[in-house]
Order: C-alpha cells, then sequence, then structure tokens
C-alpha cells in the first residue's frame, strides 16, 4: 500500500515539472551577462537560441580616444592647412533635420579640435595654423543654429499662431523704452500678487524730456554717418576719377 501511493506521488510530482518546464529560466553566457525568462516570451517566436546572444545595454565602439581633440597628423607642422568654405544659411535649408543634427555634432567636434589646437599653440607661442577655420565653424554653426531657429518659427506659427515661443506683449518701462514683456504664470491672480503690482510698465512725466533727449541723439549719430558716408564717397570719386566713368557708363 505505501508502496502504491509512494508510486502515484512520484508520478505527481514528475506531471509537474513537465508542465513548469517552459518557465524555467535560461540564463545566457556569463560574457553577455542576459537573463530571460522563455515564460514571458510569445508562442510563435521562431528561434530561442539567439536570446543567447542578447545584450540589455547596446553601446558602440570606441574607435579613437584623446585623439579627437587633436588635428590629423599630416597636418602637423605645417603652415597652412587647406579647408573649405563654410556653411550657408541656403546650403543647410535644403538639408533634413536629421542631417542638420548629425553636422551639428560633426562642427562641434571640430571646433573642439580646433580650440585645443589654438591652446597649445599659445602655450608654445607658435602661430596657429589656418586660424580661419575656426572662424568657418563658427560661422557653420550659427548658420545650422538660424536655419533651426527658422524651422521651429515656423512650426510654432503653424501650430499654434504665435510669433515669439513664449507669449508676451510690447509695453513701456520706468524709463520710457518700448519693450517686450513676457508673460509668466503666477499662483495667484495679479491683482493680489504684491511682487507683479510692484512692476511698473509705465513712465513719469518728467522721463518725457530725457526720451526726447535720446531720439535727438539717436538722429545726430544716423545724420553723421550719412555724411561721413557721403564724404568718403566723394573722396574716391576725386582720387579715381576713372572707376566713377565707368561705373556711371555701366549704370547708362
Amino acid at each position: 500500500m505505501a508502496a502504491s501511493s509512494l508510486a502515484i506521488l512520484c508520478r505527481r510530482v514528475s506531471d509537474v515539472l513537465k508542465v513548469s518546464r517552459p518557465l524555467i529560466t535560461l540564463q545566457a553566457p556569463t560574457s553577455t551577462g542576459c537573463r530571460i525568462s522563455l515564460g514571458l516570451l510569445p508562442k510563435n517566436m521562431p528561434d530561442v537560441t539567439s536570446l543567447y546572444h542578447c545584450r540589455l545595454l547596446h553601446t558602440t565602439l570606441s574607435r579613437k580616444g584623446l585623439e579627437e581633440f587633436f588635428d590629423d597628423p599630416k597636418n602637423w607642422g605645417e603652415e597652412k592647412v587647406k579647408s573649405g568654405a563654410s556653411w550657408t544659411c541656403q546650403q543647410l535649408r535644403n538639408k533634413s533635420n536629421e542631417d542638420l543634427h548629425k553636422l551639428w555634432y560633426i562642427l562641434l567636434k571640430e571646433r573642439n579640435m580646433l580650440l585645443t589646437l589654438e591652446q597649445e599653440a599659445k602655450r608654445q607661442r607658435l602661430p596657429m595654423p589656418s586660424p580661419e577655420r575656426l572662424e568657418k565653424v563658427i560661422d557653420s554653426m550659427d548658420a545650422l543654429d538660424k536655419v533651426v531657429q527658422e524651422r521651429e518659427d515656423a512650426l510654432r506659427l503653424l501650430q499654434t499662431g504665435q510669433e515669439y515661443p513664449r507669449p508676451g506683449a510690447w509695453r513701456r518701462n520706468i524709463f520710457g523704452r518700448i519693450i517686450w514683456h513676457k508673460f509668466k504664470q503666477w499662483p495667484i491672480p495679479w491683482y493680489l500678487n504684491k511682487r507683479y503690482r510692484k512692476k511698473r510698465f509705465f513712465a513719469m512725466p518728467y522721463v518725457e524730456h530725457f526720451v526726447r533727449l535720446r531720439f535727438e541723439k539717436e538722429a545726430r549719430i544716423r545724420t553723421r554717418k550719412k555724411s561721413l558716408e557721403k564724404k568718403k564717397e566723394k573722396f574716391l570719386q576725386e582720387k579715381f576719377p576713372h572707376l566713377s566713368e565707368a561705373q556711371k557708363s555701366s549704370l547708362a
């Protein structure tokens, strides 16, 4: 009787092990460090052996190290290094957002390399080879930033109809200047907010005299610039009369 009951118990244990076999956790080789439960996988998965080679964290290979902060060894010791022209806004407008994103990091790495080269040249008290490369990179990054800002403004105008990213209004400050006041969210109404009520969006009557003086000063500066340009143009016409005649004939 005891033998028959023991045999029945062994059969039940074996049946339980057969049912729970798909839920066994497989552990990949120690090199990958990946542990996956087969009970959480879909039933129609064709190949399970490829799971041994999976990784929870994927990183790109570091092909280069600190040498990316330095110029190409072929250019070491050279007084001049050939470089192309800077990127213009017209050229960058034809690029996609993904290309602009990649180009930004390429220019950033180039800028870090040139700044390192400039600092090293200062340390050794030597002239930097082709310093105009840094100016071209800076101009390219400024143009790229401008193009991205144009796309953001166009998308915002299309979605919200607002010209500025943060809503506001033109207001006059205490000095009589017209400024763009950016709106801000407050936890309480404006008429109960003492900090907001301390702000003055108007000018006192005695400020108008100084506002007129500022307008007169700006008008005198503009008039002086125009007179200097006319004097310079007249001086060049007297010094190079043949050029002025050629210009007149080309206009005619």
